[in-house]
């Protein structure tokens, strides 16, 4: 186990790490944008980037490649811009009759991709009617569930074998102020979904840790009550005050920094930001680490401000 790891868990079930975990992520398209300027500033760096990239080969998932696929349920992905990440634009599912006879993928590979289960069926649907089916509560919503978690299923009881002491699902189930679907159907229709998959986990002894977009503090009891040890939620999305009344000493979170301030701040008030958020959820017993993602809108002077801030205020103590 890396260190970056046993940081984590000392912080998601309150063993007094002796600094907070940081995880410092850089997008493929930052790295393309930036370059040899790039690596010569993370170069500095290697506590919180251990890992550089060969500028030659920079490793880009499939997804984020330029360009269209079609994955294993038949959702047609697009993408405009090398080293970010494609979105559905085609919905194998347009019509609720298409849901009864849908069959799940063949496939036991063991990938379970960001947005396996809530966004698996706006993917599948698409939004509007995917909103629709929720509001109406037709009978064919609960069917379509059913198989994505059957899948689902399928897929974790393949990938744990493989797994180290945490198992990572990211599924985004909010939006920029609030759940679409809103808490009550969430718990209704989600809730027994994600207990359900992550039962699967937690009989093996591992740490289920989720990230997840969007406005969920309403839901971040429930996510724990599914079985979720540690959540990896948005600063600007929650908000630093309900996160503190909801998580803080209760739900262990990996905070997700503000990248919607990331590009525009400038190098002081990203400093700010990192300390006004680790002073106000820090506890030295645990329950915090901080997730800092740089997209290629971030200007260099700002990455540099975000790595002096992260290696000043990972350590700490109140």
């Amino acid at each position: 186990m890396d260190r970056q790891q046993q940081l984590l868990i000392q912080a998601m079930t309150y063993q007094h790490p002796e600094e907070l975990p940081v995880a410092f992520g850089i997008l493929p398209a930052a790295w393309l944008k930036n370059g040899e300027e790039l690596l010569s500033l993370v170069k500095e760096y290697p506590d919180l980037i251990p890992n550089l990239p060969d500028l030659n080969n920079i490793p880009i998932p499939a997804t984020y490649h330029v360009g269209s696929f079609t994955d294993e349920w038949g959702c047609v992905w697009e993408n405009v811009e090398e080293g970010m990440e494609s979105i559905v634009t085609g919905h194998p599912l347009p019509n609720r009759e298409d849901i009864r006879a849908l069959e799940i993928p063949k496939n036991r590979d063991g990938r379970l991709p960001h947005g396996f289960m809530y966004l698996r069926l706006l993917d599948l649907r698409g939004f509007e009617e995917a909103m629709i089916d929720f509001a109406e509560e037709c009978e064919e919503l609960q069917i379509l569930i059913d198989k994505v978690v059957e899948y689902n299923c399928i897929q974790i009881e393949a990938v744990l074998p493989k797994l180290g002491e945490i198992a990572y699902f990211g599924d985004d189930l909010g939006m920029q102020k609030g759940l679409a679907i809103g808490p009550a159907k969430w718990r209704k229709y989600l809730k027994p979904a994600f207990s359900k998959m992550y039962a699967m986990v937690k009989a093996t002894g591992r740490y289920v840790y989720m990230h997840t977009d969007g406005m969920i503090y309403e839901i971040m009891p429930d996510l724990q009550e599914c079985g979720v040890d540690m959540i990896n939620p948005q600063f600007r999305a929650n908000g630093l005050d309900n996160l503190v009344r909801v998580c803080k000493g209760k739900i262990p979170i990996n905070l997700d920094l503000d990248r919607q301030l990331f590009p525009f701040a400038t190098p002081s008030q990203l400093d700010d930001h990192v300390r006004e958020a680790v002073e106000a959820m820090y506890l030295p017993e645990g329950g915090l680490g901080l997730n800092i993602e740089i997209g290629p809108d971030v200007p260099l002077a700002n990455i540099a401000a975000l790595l002096e801030a992260a290696r000043k205020y990972r350590k700490y103590r109140g």
